[in-house]
């Protein structure tokens, strides 16, 4: 089930919103009026989704979806009263996934929020991918350097470094990358 937080400074509105999402089957984990608490909250409960008035006292929605998806913590849905396009891009920018004018129907609620959560999980999926291939960028020079090393210094061709590199890893049951980088430390060469 999907959780949600919600931040939304007018009580009743909040409550509306409330009554909506779990009638529409989502988990209501938390509720606030204050941006601030909202990114405590946030942190504290870790929902899927937060749903933010841009108008709140402690701190705006804008800045408390700043904060909240800097680190990459939920999806955010923009709720507000003001359509202006100015405040549509700063919302954007702030990195909300979807925003919705206040007053909203029912059947605009969840298209928005199934939008933000879809491009939640598309970002996730990116950060994850770029992190792997990182990842393998660095092992990838980590075991270049080492096979650099043990060609100039020890003589071997780059078939024969990266032999060694290999067979060294599958015998001492470790990666490649921890063999390369105690070839590099100077702490291992071929006998």
């Amino acid at each position: 089930m999907t959780t949600v937080v919600i931040a939304e400074d007018e009580a009743i509105i909040r409550l509306d919103l409330r009554e909506t999402l779990v009638d529409e089957g989502y988990d209501v984990i938390g509720e606030t009026g204050r941006g601030d608490e909202a990114v405590e909250l946030v942190r504290k409960l870790q929902p899927d989704l937060v749903i933010l008035d841009i108008k709140m006292p402690g701190m705006g929605g804008l800045e408390a979806a700043r904060l909240i998806t800097e680190d990459r913590l939920a999806a955010v849905l923009i709720l507000t009263a003001f359509s202006q396009r100015d405040l549509i891009v700063q919302a954007r920018d702030a990195g909300a996934l979807a925003y919705l004018v206040k007053p909203f129907q029912r059947s605009d609620l969840v298209p928005a929020i199934e939008v933000a959560l879809g491009r939640f999980a598309e970002l996730r999926a990116l950060q994850e991918q770029s992190a792997d291939l990182e990842e393998r960028l660095a092992n990838r020079k980590l075991l270049d350097r080492g096979k650099g090393i043990l060609m100039d210094e020890c003589g071997l061709g780059e078939q024969d470094a990266f032999r060694f590199i290999q067979t060294t890893a599958m015998a001492e049951r470790t990666t490649m990358r921890q063999v390369a980088e105690r070839i590099i430390a100077g702490d291992l060469r071929p006998d």
